[in-house]
């Protein structure tokens, strides 16, 4: 059961990936020719910032590799500090911001990832909030019926 759900998250995605890819062109295109005034182009530029957001922050939680004492030591060169692990390993299990150090001075999380992750964040309720303003303005149009007394 757990190798169903795992393939179709893989297949969700891949779709959401190549749907995003669409998109990117679409945005380009979009600014040419003013489709920004449309509620479409909004909601691509939301679907967008979404997944930059998701695979900037999949690459950095596994960044660190299987085994953080050996990536610190073996791949990075970097003292791995045992003891300050422990003292903070509340910090490491946080979804944001992302961190997982090597020590007091060394962090395996890349230091952009974090800052990418708020301009995402930011970018998505941006975008959002004018799908909403397109909306309020849309039913604010329609016709109202009056009641006959």
């Amino acid at each position: 059961m757990k190798q169903a759900g795992a393939l179709i998250a893989a297949v969700i995605l891949v779709v959401w990936l190549v749907w995003n890819l669409w998109n990117v062109f679409r945005i380009v295109t979009g600014l040419r020719d003013r489709s920004w005034r449309r509620p479409l182009w909004w909601a691509r530029v939301c679907s967008v910032s979404l997944f930059a957001g998701l695979l900037v922050w999949i690459w950095g939680v596994f960044r660190t590799g299987l085994d953080v004492r050996e990536t610190c030591q073996f791949v990075h060169h970097v003292h791995y500090d045992r003891a300050y692990r422990d003292a903070h390993a509340a910090e490491f299990q946080k979804f944001f911001p992302l961190h997982n150090r090597c020590n007091a001075n060394f962090d395996l999380v890349p230091a952009w990832v974090n800052p990418s992750l708020v301009a995402c964040a930011v970018i998505s309720i941006v975008a959002i909030s004018v799908l909403v303003k397109f909306g309020i303005t849309h039913l604010n149009r329609l016709p109202r019926k009056e009641s006959q007394s």
